[in-house]
């Protein structure tokens, strides 16, 4: 279990928040605030119990250089805005000028740091950095999964000299995650998809051995095609990642996970917009072909099993989404599996950059269950592995 931040004492005291505010910028000005607004509950929550707010965030690769394009300080206003209320900014993320604005500030306000990559202590999680962090504060809560699968000093080293807590976005993603991974309503699905085997081995391998069925799309399902005797032609694939390919099929078999490949494709000779096409047996693939998308008797049996499913857990497009009409395929199963969770009770859980974007492109992300823009961490959540920033949430502070 995480220490939760309903569970922390609050009240008059200073509070270091970890925040994702590596937000988009576009000439010196804040793009898109969502991730701003997902800080907002935990912001809220803190100040309605009386605390002293200290926010710090990291952006962009300085790597542990003051470059000034890379301040945060565009944030403020925006963030003021946001929360009907003055937020300050402080010049530096330890140091002097972090240790007076910290010490000046009143219940209820809040302080945002500097960026913390400006220091090298930041991403090497140095033990003096991590500790000159906590100086600024009496408890500490991480509200950044997107930054959780990274042990530097602001995500993992501070909460070793602080009472540490997760906030209401860490909360969410972990309730939403462990509900569709560790602890699902069976029959589970996975849906994996994207370009290459060689970024999703470790994903894949741990799916088969918690998944009832996987089904694989994108070019990497051409992998596995290829793996089982399919010629695929001219389409994007590894080959020198057959054997992988089979080891992950003998490992499913092994634990009754059921592997669903596509059983026709969309093909093309060329691949760019509306380019000539036809929907092809994935044995009867051209030599000059390549398959671009998902074909139709593949999406009904994809929708098949989403039906018959209870929990679905999705990570890339089925196709090459972002050349129409080679979206076909994500956008309907996407949409399908949206009516699912609507109208029959499924849990749908998505992530990953790319997933974002095609369900965002389909229409359908806010019907998901819940949608994780984590990227990286998502991943190495559904791979199995550990990450700092949760695992020390877990541990006793010092």
């Amino acid at each position: 279990m995480i220490r939760r931040i309903e569970d922390a004492e609050v009240a008059n005291r200073r509070v270091l928040v970890r925040v994702d505010f590596n937000v988009p910028m576009r000439e010196g000005q804040v793009a898109d605030d969502t991730r701003l607004k997902a800080a907002l509950p935990t912001i809220a929550f803190l100040r309605s119990k009386g605390a002293k707010v200290i926010l710090a965030a990291h952006f962009d690769r300085p790597k542990g250089k003051r470059v000034p394009e890379m301040s945060l300080r565009p944030v403020v206003a925006p963030l003021s805005e946001l929360l009907s209320a003055e937020v300050g900014f402080a010049g530096d993320c330890v140091g002097e000028t972090a240790e007076r604005a910290a010490a000046a500030l009143k219940t209820g306000e809040v302080l945002l740091l500097e960026n913390t990559r400006f220091h090298a202590g930041e991403e090497e999680n140095d033990p003096e950095f991590a500790r000159q962090l906590a100086a600024l504060a009496d408890v500490y809560v991480n509200d950044a999964f997107s930054a959780a699968h990274r042990a530097h000093a602001s995500t993992e080293g501070v909460a070793r000299h602080l009472p540490a807590y997760a906030g209401k976005a860490m909360e969410r993603e972990i309730d939403h995650l462990t509900a569709a991974l560790e602890n699902p309503n069976r029959p589970l699905l996975a849906i994996v998809g994207g370009a290459k085997v060689s970024t999703k081995i470790d994903l894949l391998k741990n799916l088969v051995s918690k998944v009832d069925r996987l089904f694989v799309g994108g070019a990497m399902a051409n992998t596995f095609l290829a793996a089982r005797g399919f010629d695929v032609g001219n389409s994007l694939h590894e080959a020198d990642l057959l054997p992988t390919a089979r080891e992950i099929l003998d490992i499913a078999g092994q634990s009754r996970c059921e592997i669903l490949l596509p059983v026709d494709a969309v093909v093309a000779s060329e691949f760019k917009p509306h380019a000539g096409r036809r929907v092809a047996q994935v044995d009867d693939i051209g030599a000059d072909e390549m398959i671009l998308d998902c074909g139709p008797d593949t999406v009904d049996r994809l929708a098949d099993a989403i039906s018959a499913a209870r929990t679905l857990v999705w990570n890339g497009p089925l196709g090459a989404f972002e050349t129409p009409p080679f979206d076909t395929a994500t956008v309907e199963a996407a949409t399908y599996a949206a009516a699912r969770v609507r109208e029959h009770g499924l849990v749908a859980v998505a992530g990953g950059g790319d997933t974002v974007a095609a369900l965002n492109h389909a229409g359908v992300a806010e019907d998901f269950t819940f949608v994780s823009t984590a990227g990286g961490a998502f991943l190495e959540w559904l791979e199995g592995k550990t990450l700092p920033g949760v695992a020390v949430l877990r541990e006793s502070a010092a």
